[in-house]
């Protein structure tokens, strides 16, 4: 689902922004019984696009993303935390589906995962294997079996996370 929408001048996401975008996003899925797993505001040529990505154990369809479309349009119109003009999309997280929380590493253990890291952990910056699981040790750790080597690597590393399906 698209919506376009026209609001007053550019700014780039700040930290604020990006946190009301999250509990605006949050409150529309606690309403309407849908995870939110993942939120990106970008610029994709002279347009910004906000994404919201929602699952439900059932699967998500045309009219779910609908029903959290219509919602959460309301909130944002509401709350106008985008000075910009902005496309919103709200979609599943298909197949190759981010990894943004704690409880998605635990919940998918034992699938294959693709991590980018930030910056290098033992040699490496992308990582594909085996997820172990996820260790709540100091800031938290996702586990990780790359060909019978074990990673346990710190969640601050972690630049991106998804389930990987494609060989």
């Amino acid at each position: 689902m698209i919506k376009s929408f026209k609001k007053r001048s550019t700014n780039p996401m700040s930290q604020s922004m990006k946190s009301i975008l999250w509990d605006l996003a949050n409150k529309t899925g606690q309403e309407l019984g849908y995870e939110v797993v993942e939120i990106t505001f970008l610029r994709e040529g002279p347009k910004r696009i906000l994404r919201v990505f929602i699952d439900h154990p059932e699967g998500i369809g045309i009219q779910d993303c609908e029903r959290f479309s219509k919602r959460l349009s309301n909130l944002l119109d509401e709350a106008d935390p985008i000075t910009s003009s902005y496309l919103l999309e709200i979609s599943s997280p298909g197949i190759d589906r981010p990894l943004t929380k704690p409880e998605h590493f635990r919940r998918f253990t034992g699938e294959t995962i693709q991590l980018r890291l930030y910056s290098s952990f033992q040699g490496r910056k992308n990582i594909k294997g085996r997820l172990e699981g996820w260790s709540d040790e100091e800031e938290g750790k996702v586990l990780v079996d790359v060909d019978g080597e074990k990673f346990i690597i710190p969640w601050t590393l972690i630049s991106k996370a998804r389930l990987y399906y494609r060989d």
